[in-house]
């Protein structure tokens, strides 16, 4: 395995010779532009950048992360002044999502429903009474 600057990976930059860097390791997918179902201009994108942000933004599935592992080719030798990573590296935790107010909406909708449910048949109700005095 190779190891690469930042430099180098730039210079792969264009669909018939691109490389990216995702956690700091060295992907040629040169032979996979064609085949990438989100279309090649998201790969041109970060041609010859860092695309860690890019890759764990979208949730690629396992298979392409399997895809993926077959197309590297080296790893990321970093030099001062280089770019930092803008992500953690994987299998890093992820700040505990805040779901104290996640059944405040789902308790507003019930309340809702059964408010417009009592509204609806107390006026069908009221029309019934209606109709049996007039007649």
């Amino acid at each position: 395995m190779a190891s690469l600057t930042y430099q180098d990976v730039a210079e792969h930059n264009t669909k018939k010779d691109l490389y990216v860097v995702i956690h700091d390791k060295i992907y040629d997918i040169t032979k996979f532009v064609d085949e990438h179902p989100g279309g090649e201009e998201v790969l041109l994108d970060v041609a010859g950048q860092d695309a860690t942000e890019a890759f764990e933004d979208v949730g690629h599935s396992d298979e392409a992360r399997e895809t993926l592992e077959q197309l590297k080719i080296g790893t990321l030798k970093r030099n001062p002044g280089d770019p930092k990573p803008k992500t953690p590296a994987p299998g890093a935790v992820a700040p505990q999502a805040n779901t104290s107010t996640a059944g405040f909406g789902t308790a507003l909708y019930a309340i809702l429903l059964v408010g417009g449910l009592l509204g609806y048949f107390g006026y069908q109700y009221l029309q019934q009474q209606q109709a049996a005095q007039s007649a």
